[in-house]
């Protein structure tokens, strides 16, 4: 068994969990009896193996206790953005088809006008409930027993892609056949991957609401280790967590490593990270530059890998494995790499085309068939999407992702690499590159930039990003033109949602031409 059971027996006051901010801890013992008042509380709600339940609440100590709660119910469990507006969230209720509904009083303005719309979920529970409607979890979960149900289960997440193309699916696998606590098919694959075992120190500032901050958290609670919960992201107060807890293992996103890398030098030097064995990082495409600099910083032991909410396939790649072949986001770990055109042909290596796996496991979209068979194509193996290229020796390197490309004149070009290029100047905090109107072109190039100070924002500064791209890339990659936000609509798991950004252009240039 790989459950807090295994652990609450031998070392009930090791600590599973800690939230770092409020210094709220939970042990193996106290979250083996929660997890079970928490299954004890879906079954009491009606809600049986199988069903669904929604979680809608930023980074709290009940998070993860209710997810093991669920995890061992037999119950698919769903958490989804607290960035969403209140359709976004309405949809997944519905689409998911959740019996409950857990949120927290820090998003009582986005669910309380839910309620009305979703006569079909049974039960809304809120964390420091004092809204009418909303039933206390923490008091109803205090009122069950501590004692495992009749019926325990293996339970699943069922997340939501993040939508940052459109309409976000539900990702969907077969519940296991099995008692809980097992050694899921995630548990093998992440335990041996990033070595997580009892002994394990575990940062996580991102999101638990996200695939890889949940499932690598949970992993290493079955594993014995210890995980340590950012409530939310800073730069500085995550070098001091390092520091005050001796931190062995953590996960970034690419975004998390600039905004330390941009901290002044005499801050960054406060803090010793020499308890890192693993630094981990995913979820979006790292500049060559930024990972040069953190490897200088911290030391051979970042580990990038490639997978998706599907977990259809798995790349990893290692810091010695990384510095003989720069940008690339590993070998295959789980299921076979192919690169393949429109057509579905398979492309020699070094030819760029849609990243498939082969062999991978088996998922669907919830409730859509179509979404499900066009990510398939006509030898069974799936894509999330992205563009990419092997080498000789089987390395992937990505691209950019397909829905990302801008035509311009009838050439593709990819807005990554105009990216990296444009976050190395030391003004930018983020950039995203999309493709705008252009009537002679059908698109140009145009750079939107959060710089580090809006007091910098201006001609002056759009003039020197511009300069650096034609060092750096083709003139005819480089932005026509540079506009400037406070901030990006990115989600804190470092995914940036483009299409808010090109819904903005081109609905001004479709009422312009309305206007005409």
């Amino acid at each position: 068994m790989l459950y807090p059971t295994q652990f609450a027996a031998p070392y009930p006051d090791k600590v599973a969990f800690c939230m770092v901010r409020s210094g709220e801890t939970v042990t193996f013992r106290t979250l083996d009896e929660r997890s079970n008042r928490a299954a004890q509380l879906f079954r009491a709600c009606g809600v049986a193996r199988g069903d669904h339940i929604l979680i809608v609440m930023e980074n709290t100590r009940q998070f993860l206790e209710i997810c093991f709660g669920a995890d061992r119910a037999g119950v698919y469990y769903t958490a989804v953005s607290t960035h969403l507006v209140e359709g976004e969230v309405e949809y997944i209720v519905r689409d998911c088809s959740a019996k409950l509904v857990i949120t927290s009083r820090a998003q009582a303005a986005l669910m309380e006008p839910l309620r009305a719309r979703l006569p079909d979920v049974a039960h809304w529970f809120m964390i420091g409930a004092d809204r009418s409607g909303f039933a206390d979890w923490d008091a109803a979960v205090a009122a069950q027993p501590a004692t495992p149900i009749a019926d325990e289960a293996q339970g699943l997440d069922m997340l939501y892609s993040s939508g940052t193309t459109g309409r976000p699916k539900g990702i969907k696998w077969a519940l296991p056949d099995q008692p809980p606590g097992g050694r899921t098919m995630l548990v093998e694959l992440l335990s041996r991957l990033f070595e997580y075992r009892a002994d394990t120190r575990y940062l996580s500032p991102a999101p638990l609401y996200h695939a890889a901050p949940m499932r690598h958290s949970m992993t290493v609670i079955k594993q014995g280790g210890t995980v340590f919960v950012m409530e939310k992201f800073d730069a500085e107060e995550a070098l001091g967590t390092i520091e005050r807890h001796q931190i062995t293992h953590s996960q970034w996103v690419p975004t998390m490593f600039v905004r330390m890398l941009k901290l002044p030098d005499e801050v960054r030097a406060r803090y010793g990270v020499r308890s890192l064995r693993l630094a981990i990082h995913a979820a979006a495409p790292c500049p060559i530059d930024v990972k040069e600099r953190m490897i200088a910083w911290w030391g051979p032991i970042l580990r990038e890998y490639y997978a998706g909410t599907e977990n259809n396939g798995f790349c990893t790649i290692d810091t010695a494995e990384w510095l003989t072949h720069k940008g690339s986001v590993g070998r295959a770990a789980q299921g076979e790499l192919h690169i393949c055109d429109e057509a579905g042909a398979e492309l020699p290596p070094g030819a760029e085309g849609e990243v498939y796996f082969a062999n991978g496991p088996q998922f669907s979209y919830h409730n859509d068939p179509v979404k499900t068979a066009a990510c398939r194509n006509s030898q069974g193996w799936t894509t999330l999407g992205d563009i990419g290229r092997l080498d000789d020796e089987g390395y992937l390197y990505l691209v950019d992702r397909k829905s990302f490309l801008i035509i311009s004149g009838g050439v593709n070009i990819y807005p990554q690499e105009i990216e990296d290029a444009i976050l190395a100047h030391p003004k930018v905090a983020d950039v995203a590159v999309i493709g705008v109107p252009n009537e002679d072109f059908g698109e140009e190039v145009k750079a939107v930039v959060q710089p580090l100070d809006m007091a910098n924002a201006g001609p002056d500064l759009a003039e020197e990003i511009m300069a650096l791209c034609r060092t750096r890339i083709a003139a005819y990659k480089c932005p026509r033109s540079v506009d400037f936000e406070a901030a990006l609509p990115r989600h804190p798991t470092g995914k940036l949602f483009k299409r808010l950004l090109k819904q903005r252009y081109w609905a001004t240039d479709a009422a312009t031409a309305s206007a005409r």
